[in-house]
């Protein structure tokens, strides 16, 4: 037993009190005594010491984690705020450094007055057909270069984000639209240097708005007013700048009405299609006519493809735009052959889109509008331009093996202006080509132009392919091709596109023709 009045009892009590309290570092003194309570003493501070080192270890370890969870949490905000591919800012960044310049401003009182928050909202003017023609990797590689040729273009206090696809902005914190604009014009000059891809370069312009806020703008305005602007430097051509002026918005809202009439139009069958014949050279017989889809709006009278088939492309009203084509057509060709008008040679060309072809339900259109009419499907041929038919994506000539399965027929048109080649057309389950009016404009008066449409001709039909012949506006020039051989051909010599009601008479015009 120990004393009562033993000092050291006291210490005991005091360090265990200490230790239970989580003072860790304190050590109780052991008496020279060496007793039985100095060991009990002497394991207390044993006790105290294994403790101390396993709190330390734990307070690391709590360290480590918490630093692993801050480096966590900031590469979640950057990724938040970043995009993955090129590196640049996102829209939420973007959104972010507008709201903080415009706060700015109004911190400062408006001041200077002729400087603001600036955006730079950008389109790539050919990065659709770069894309579909060579590829999504040739075109991420695009948009990666574009980026850095943006980041050396502005300013280093700019902020340059990618908003999705091909489109970028640049958020200028502070600048006059005359400075802006200088940026503006450093980026295009940018971007008009080739862009060196695997085995190839490509251009890739851009259009450009431009918006400068004030007070009371949000950064959802400088956004919408940027890209009013972009749509109507797209509208001018490549490679433009424009800056917001408060008549775009009308223009947008007359924009979004002609789409809402479109709409309409497919949906009320208010358009109309036009036919343009398709000649045999040798004899003289329409073999075909080509279905062109004509608008006669309600007040603003004809619009021309030009205008209202990007609208449908733009708001994707293309492949429904597309479908009432195709229907229409085989339907009225229906009525031609139940009218006995046609031999049973003659066909219909009907142009599709590359976004048809991005849709396997497309497919079971062309299938059931054949069995509703009931037209042979050798009778209807699909025309597709050379970018969309050679884009290389698997599902497109998946559709293209389907739809050749149907027994209709395949054709490229514009031929000649795209990125094919002829061993990649042997692959291709194509019937014909239909060569662009390009090659043969000149045929009457360039001695040379007769031989190169003689080669294109040889190339075609050594890969088992026919061709068509279009833009022939004179006799002269129907007179070369069918000397050269050219079986069929296509333009305004022959017939321009006419309504259906007059293909019945150029059909008895043609047959009178035959028999004199």
């Amino acid at each position: 037993m120990f004393a009562d009045d033993d000092p050291r009892l006291s210490q005991l009590l005091e360090g265990i009190v200490r230790l239970a309290s989580g003072d860790l570092s304190s050590r109780i003194e052991v008496s020279p005594a060496r007793d039985e309570l100095d060991a009990i003493i002497m394991g207390t501070n044993l006790l105290a010491e294994d403790l101390q080192i396993i709190y330390e270890e734990l307070e690391q370890r709590v360290q480590v984690r918490t630093q692993l969870l801050h480096e966590a949490h900031l590469e979640m905000q950057k990724m938040a705020m970043q995009d993955p591919l090129t590196g640049l800012a996102n829209r939420s960044a973007l959104i972010e450094a507008l709201r903080t310049a415009l706060e700015a401003r109004t911190a400062a009182g408006g001041e200077p007055a002729d400087e603001g928050p600036a955006i730079l909202l950008m389109d790539l003017d050919a990065f659709k057909s770069i894309n579909d023609s060579l590829g999504h990797t040739a075109g991420d590689q695009v948009l990666v270069t574009v980026g850095e040729r943006l980041r050396t273009a502005v300013r280093a206090a700019d902020v340059v984000a990618r908003l999705g696809g091909d489109e970028f902005a640049i958020v200028m914190p502070s600048a006059s639209a005359d400075q802006a604009a200088i940026v503006a014009h450093r980026i295009l000059a940018a971007l008009t240097e080739p862009i060196e891809l695997p085995g190839r370069s490509v251009r890739c312009g851009a259009s450009i708005g431009l918006s400068v806020g004030s007070e009371g703008h949000s950064p959802e305005d400088m956004l919408m007013e940027a890209d009013v602007a972009m749509y109507a430097s797209k509208a001018e051509g490549q490679n433009r700048l424009h800056r917001f002026e408060p008549a775009l918005l009308l223009m947008r809202r007359l924009r979004s009405q002609l789409v809402d009439d479109l709409r309409a139009a497919i949906k009320d069958d208010a358009l109309t299609l036009y036919y343009q014949p398709v000649v045999e050279l040798a004899t003289g017989r329409i073999e075909g006519v080509e279905a062109l889809v004509r608008w006669n709006h309600p007040t603003r009278g004809f619009i021309m493809p030009d205008e209202f088939i990007p609208l449908a492309e733009e708001a994707g009203l293309i492949s429904e735009l597309g479908l009432w084509v195709l229907r229409t057509a085989v339907r009225q060709l229906r009525a031609w052959i139940d009218a006995c008008l046609l031999d049973s040679t003659f066909s219909v060309r009907v142009n599709i889109s590359a976004t048809d072809l991005q849709s396997l339900q497309f497919i079971e259109d062309v299938r059931n509008v054949l069995q509703e009419t009931g037209v042979r499907p050798d009778q209807v041929v699909l025309e597709l331009t050379e970018v969309a038919i050679v884009k290389g994506n698997e599902l497109d000539r998946y559709s293209l093996g389907g739809l050749r399965g149907l027994g209709v027929g395949i054709e490229i048109d514009d031929f000649g202006t795209g990125y094919s080649s002829i061993s990649y057309l042997r692959r291709l389950p194509v019937d014909r080509v239909k060569v662009d009016r390009t090659l043969i404009t000149g045929l009457e008066t360039d001695p040379s132009q007769p031989a190169l449409v003689a080669a294109v001709l040889q190339l075609v039909r050594a890969c088992g392919l026919e061709a068509v012949w279009e833009g022939v506006e004179t006799a002269e020039q129907a007179e070369i091709l069918r000397g050269l051989g050219c079986r069929s051909a296509q333009g305004y010599y022959f017939s321009r596109p006419v309504p259906p009601d007059q293909i019945p008479q150029l059909l008895a015009d043609q047959q009178e023709s035959a028999n004199q």
